[in-house]
């Protein structure tokens, strides 16, 4: 079970930045707009404290749609000055009577991983995937923290990671077994 403890993610990020700054593409959904909408707030107020100045939210109808709203945002941007330097997906899928929850849980994830495969820069899943609306609060400031802040703090974290990956690529590994 996933909780604030076990997690080192919410000690601050910082991404300085000789440019004007880092870009960030928050995609969400019109699903269940009360808990997203409380997602986007604690992920928005996150990149604010840490001084992420640019921030663009794309709305879509559904999780089944951000993939392909984060792939063509991207596609839109990439030979320009403006590209960004992340994506956040945030949702909330929310368990029903039908095995429907299951293939969007599925589109959701597996969307995700793919353009984490094959973008240059990386889409955090800030996606909750619950059995009910209790579950979903527990998870905006809750017993298990906020995933909101979470999803912006990873987002951090991996624009930190690619940009000394693409300035100073990672050395050979060695073994630290002496």
């Amino acid at each position: 079970m996933s909780s604030p403890g076990n997690s080192r993610i919410l000690e601050r990020q910082s991404v300085h930045s000789k440019d004007s700054g880092p870009s960030v593409v928050v995609v969400r959904t019109e699903w269940n707009p009360t808990v997203v909408d409380a997602l986007e707030e604690g992920c928005m107020q996150t990149l604010r404290e840490s001084g992420i100045l640019r921030v663009k939210t794309v709305r879509v109808p559904g999780a089944a749609e951000i993939p392909f709203a984060i792939r063509r945002y991207w596609e839109s941007l990439k030979y320009t000055d403006d590209k960004p330097h992340a994506f956040i997906a945030l949702a909330c899928i929310i368990q029903g009577d039908t095995p429907h929850f299951d293939h969007v849980c599925t589109i959701a994830s597996q969307g995700t991983l793919q353009l984490n495969l094959t973008l240059p820069v990386p889409t955090i899943f800030g996606v909750l995937t619950v059995l009910n609306e209790s579950q979903a609060w527990e998870r905006l400031g809750g017993v298990h923290g906020h995933k909101g802040q979470e999803a912006a703090l990873t987002a951090l974290s991996m624009i930190r990671l690619n940009r000394e990956w693409t300035e100073k690529p990672p050395s050979r590994l060695t073994d630290n077994l002496s």
